[in-house]
């Protein structure tokens, strides 16, 4: 029996075997756990992350909105320095939820997929 972790981290290697990030396009990679949501800007051509943006310190609010906030500040961070195209790096998570709250504030802030 195929425990859940060991379920994400194959369809984790299989997304990444397809999407990677360049300078001129790096990859937004969104992490989820239990309790936070983190997002990063990675250039896989040199193996680094660019920025980062988590909800650690936010206090007030739901997950949901927390997670919001996360995709209002990857992209305003983003955008500061001048990156407007992402690749979305869901990390084996389910397109749902928290995942397509950081997405779609994302893009909403400006950021394109």
């Amino acid at each position: 029996m195929i425990k859940k972790d060991e379920k994400r981290t194959r369809l984790k290697a299989k997304i990444r075997s397809k999407i990677s990030g360049t300078t001129e396009r790096p990859r937004l990679s969104v992490f989820r756990s239990n309790k936070f949501i983190y997002a990063q800007i990675i250039d896989d051509t040199v193996g680094k992350t660019l920025m980062q943006a988590n909800d650690v310190k936010i206090t007030k609010g739901t997950k949901s909105e927390r997670a919001k906030q996360v995709g209002k500040m990857i992209a305003e961070l983003a955008i500061s320095k001048k990156m407007d195209t992402v690749v979305f790096d869901r990390n084996g998570f389910k397109y749902t939820g928290r995942i397509k709250l950081v997405a779609d504030e994302a893009r909403a802030s400006g950021l394109k997929f």
